[in-house]
């Protein structure tokens, strides 16, 4: 196996979840301020908690899956996950809601860039 198998997954993951944002306009990407304060709980807690079963020896990784690159005693692979999995669930969660909105009458998750038109005629602009 290879090293990058682990990031690789992580990449998969994201490349997968893309269309979201680009097709469904999920705007998860265009809103970095959010997209960061759902992240930052989650990461810290996770990290953590990572920390915590690695100092006690109940938490190892097999060497042949990951890079060998650390920050302190935690693989970067597993920093990586604790960001490419919250980010993944805030874009179908966000997905989701655009084909809610969709299914109940509103505007076609692929018909907007980024806002519904319903806000963009509300501000009294179309762009």
């Amino acid at each position: 196996m290879s090293h990058w198998h682990y990031l690789f997954v992580m990449a998969g993951c994201l490349a997968i979840t893309l269309p979201l944002e680009l097709v469904l306009g999920a705007r998860v990407w265009r809103r970095p301020r959010a997209l960061v304060t759902a992240l930052v709980p989650t990461v810290v807690v996770f990290v953590a908690w990572d920390l915590w079963g690695i100092y006690r020896g109940s938490w190892f990784y097999a060497d042949e899956f990951i890079t060998g690159l650390h920050l302190g005693p935690m693989p970067i692979e597993e920093l990586v996950f604790f960001l490419v999995v919250p980010i993944c669930g805030v874009l179908t969660y966000e997905a989701v809601g655009r084909c809610l909105t969709w299914v109940k009458g509103g505007p076609a998750p692929w018909a907007g860039q980024g806002e519904p038109a319903q806000a963009r005629g509300a501000r009294g602009t179309d762009a």
